[in-house]
């Protein structure tokens, strides 16, 4: 993706997919480009993912890259005052929030990237991710490796028989699947 940057100019950049995609590694390589690029950049994460760090933004394959919790997403607002590129992790332990939040942002003129699961364990749309979709000037799908049959994945199978939608958790509790090996829960 070439991107050409002007100044005062923002917009929204969003890395979906399923688990085990490769969303936090292409966020962290494209922070990574802007801080090499000099830009000042501002990377944040929810609080309450503490799965690798408290304070890192951290891929699967151990990647990582400081960043600062928070607690919701207009905190982002205050503390990226001074960043011409803002990271998001994990934007969907976010709530509707960081769609409003985003849009700000990108309005100041910042470049926002955000990366997020698009389904959550049930295989429906994962607010906020959606609604960041509909507004975003550059959308990335990231596909898994099916952890059944080796084929294209892009959704995420629970393996425990926990019901709340929001389980932060690994890969003692998620697997990547396909459209064929993907079996939904019952609903009730």
């Amino acid at each position: 993706m070439n991107i050409i940057r002007r100044k005062g100019v923002g917009w929204i950049e969003v890395i979906c997919g399923s688990m085990y995609s490769g969303k936090t590694e292409e966020l962290i390589r494209r922070l990574r480009r802007a801080q090499i690029a000099r830009q000042k950049v501002s990377i944040f994460k929810p609080k309450i993912d503490t799965r690798y760090s408290a304070d890192e933004i951290v891929s699967h394959s151990s990647l990582r890259l400081e960043s600062i919790p928070v607690e919701s997403a207009w905190e982002i607002l205050e503390k990226a005052e001074d960043a011409d590129v803002v990271g998001i992790d994990e934007a969907q332990f976010f709530g509707m929030e960081l769609v409003d939040v985003c849009q700000t942002l990108a309005d100041k003129g910042k470049r926002v990237i955000v990366a997020g699961l698009d389904q959550d364990y049930r295989g429906e749309p994962f607010e906020p991710i959606p609604q960041l979709l509909a507004v975003a000037e550059y959308i990335t799908k990231t596909l898994a490796i099916c952890m059944v049959c080796g084929n294209p994945a892009n959704r995420t199978q629970r393996i425990t028989k926990d019901e709340e939608r929001v389980i932060v958790g690994g890969r003692d509790i998620y697997e990547a699947r396909c459209r064929k090996c993907f079996k939904p829960p019952k609903k009730p």
